[in-house]
């Protein structure tokens, strides 16, 4: 958006706060729509990508590096986590960070701002977000179970808990819900945007909140687009 417009103005104006309740009433609004059958507990996937900082494609970096030029200037980029509801494809939580990151430190921040009232049954992440604290808060805090591959490393390092667990029976059969996620990832990058351009982090940030928004507002009201076409 240019700086100088009506909507740069009121992006300025607009709190991450309000973004985090508007979106949680449209996940509630969603929820009473399309209740879980039965007391089916929900699975949440978890995972992370990245925005662009701008327009500039890869493929123009790649071609200019190739013929001679100049390399292009390091830029810092924003790391995008979701939870995702893997049966309605929905986003419960959000977070943007200024990559790159731990992302072992963002799963429960996540988490937590999930709706409450959401019962969780399973939570599934990439082996990025591995560590047995992780486990432990999902477990203990939330309630639900935790499916996150343990990192590889030498055979000669011991891991304990339920790190260890997961090695030694790794549940891969649940854990193909966290395609739900990148399912959720490419339709946002498809039908809105894969970038987050602004001139500072935190325009960035709201762009990318912003963006979660717009999608789970378009989940919500397609039936309803649909049937008035």
């Amino acid at each position: 958006m240019p700086d100088y417009s009506t909507l740069f103005r009121f992006t300025l104006r607009l709190e991450e706060q309000v973004i985090g309740q508007v979106l949680a009433e449209v996940v509630r609004r969603f929820q009473s729509r399309k209740p879980a059958p039965g007391n089916t507990k929900r699975t949440v996937a978890v995972d992370a990508t990245g925005l662009a900082p701008g327009a500039i494609s890869t493929f123009f970096i790649r071609r200019r590096e190739q013929h001679g030029g100049a390399a292009m200037p390091w830029r810092y980029w924003l790391k995008w986590l979701l939870a995702v509801d893997t049966r309605l494809r929905v986003i419960l939580a959000q977070k943007a960070l200024r990559g790159p990151i731990n992302d072992c430190a963002t799963l429960r921040p996540l988490l937590d701002e999930i709706v409450p009232g959401s019962s969780i049954g399973t939570v599934v992440a990439d082996a990025e977000f591995d560590s047995e604290r992780n486990h432990c808060h999902i477990r203990q805090q939330i309630g639900a179970q935790s499916i996150i591959p343990a990192k590889r490393g030498k055979p000669s390092w011991k891991i304990h808990g339920v790190r260890a667990q997961m090695r030694a029976a790794f549940p891969a059969e649940r854990y193909r819900q966290r395609v739900h996620a990148e399912t959720v990832f490419s339709a946002i990058k498809r039908k809105l945007s894969a970038k987050a351009p602004g001139r500072s982090v935190v325009t960035q940030h709201k762009q990318a909140l912003l963006l979660g928004l717009a999608y789970n507002i378009y989940r919500l009201w397609r039936p309803l687009l649909l049937r008035a076409s």
